[in-house]
């Protein structure tokens, strides 16, 4: 929900939401990786704009989350878990597709009710287009509207909705930032972990079709590199 529908913010809370991951982790999704320190600036600088409004302890690396997989689990129990199946089908389906690499572009500054974000702009459709890759039977697990964007951190108590936007009006954007996407991420992070650090467990790479796993992958998920080879014989 964009801040504009409501009256505050929605304050993030520093605490561990075990009634949510149930003692599971990690928690996986897809997304572009771009933490670079061109990008990296920009994020800071849209930060100062709201110093004093903003946790402390958001240290995620910046990103464009496109759709979420939820716990790794050999037995699925709940909605949100899922097996080496989903990933697998996700990598055939990106292959498939063919995808070129394209570029996407950072905007200005705006609010989701529970964070700020630097806004993108998807010209020629690249974003959509993996989504479609990664949707199971024509629907992405991450639900509602979709709003490609760069989280730049998460409110720290319920601010007056009117001086939050004026504070965002304020940022300046800057010169055009274009960014290039040549590979599409599976990233994970500790559910116990308010605005942790993220992992990268594995990369698709769209100009070769390969999916590339990292060094990481088998120690947050044992055996889950070895499930998906024996599903791609």
């Amino acid at each position: 929900m964009t801040l504009f529908q409501e009256s505050f913010t929605l304050p993030s809370e520093c605490r561990d939401f075990v009634e949510w991951h149930l003692g599971r982790s990690p928690y996986l999704f897809w997304a572009v990786d771009l933490d670079t320190p061109v990008v990296r600036q920009r994020i800071d600088r849209a930060a100062m704009q709201l110093d004093g409004l903003l946790l402390d302890t958001y240290c995620r690396q910046p990103h464009v989350t496109l759709d979420v997989c939820g716990f790794p689990s050999g037995e699925s129990r709940y909605p949100d878990d899922f097996g080496p199946e989903l990933v697998h089908a996700q990598c055939l389906a990106l292959r498939a597709a063919r995808l070129a690499c394209f570029e996407i572009e950072i905007g200005g500054l705006a609010s989701f009710s529970s964070a700020p974000y630097l806004a993108l702009v998807d010209h020629g459709g690249g974003l959509a287009a993996v989504r479609r890759c990664l949707a199971v039977n024509g629907t992405n697990r991450l639900t509602g509207a979709f709003t490609p964007h760069l989280t730049v951190g998460l409110y720290a108590d319920a601010w007056p909705a009117a001086m939050v936007h004026s504070r965002l009006a304020c940022f300046a954007v800057g010169e055009q930032l274009r960014c290039r996407v040549e590979r599409v991420s599976l990233m994970s992070y500790a559910p116990s972990e308010i605005g942790g650090p993220l992992s990268r467990v594995g990369s698709f790479h769209l100009e070769s079709g390969h999916m590339r796993w990292h060094d990481r992958a088998n120690q947050l998920i044992p055996g889950f590199q070895s499930a998906l080879r024996r599903l791609a014989r």
